[in-house]
């Protein structure tokens, strides 16, 4: 075989490698993927039982319930404006932020039943946090109160 030759079957070899590689990449990062949806979102089918993603919005006043085993919790997720609210499960230890009529993101799956079963509950330090499309759906619902 010629240098060229080798050359240029080193090339193809090197670029099959490359291609595999960032397949593999993509096909291990799947399931680490979450996208970001609403309770509205939710309740107009747009989550994919079992299939990962974060949940943002309110935590429902009165929702909250804490089990016997003392770390699992049940509560509802409500967007800013209200409308419909999606029933969350999570056992773990919950943020210091934490409580109803906050903001809140959870990430985890939709389960058959329509449960989202949380792996985690993210808060952030600062209390009036909301994830940005839950603070324009809260800047249009005081601009219509006004």
């Amino acid at each position: 075989m010629k240098a060229k030759q080798q050359r240029l079957v080193l090339a193809f070899l090197a670029i099959g490698a490359v291609l595999l590689a960032a397949a593999f990449a993509i096909w291990g990062l799947q399931d680490r993927a979450a996208f970001f949806l609403t309770p509205q979102e939710v309740a107009a089918g747009k989550a994919e039982p079992g299939r990962a993603f974060r949940l943002g919005g309110m935590v429902s006043n009165g929702s909250l319930v804490r089990e016997d085993d003392g770390i699992s919790v049940r509560f509802e997720v409500e967007d800013v404006t209200g409308g419909p609210t999606v029933p969350v499960r999570y056992t773990g230890i919950l943020p210091d932020l934490f409580r109803e009529g906050q903001g809140v993101v959870a990430e985890g799956r939709l389960d058959a039943g329509g449960i989202f079963v949380a792996d985690e509950i993210l808060a952030k330090h600062d209390e009036n946090y909301l994830p940005p499309s839950l603070a324009r759906q809260h800047e249009a619902a005081e601009t219509l109160e006004q």
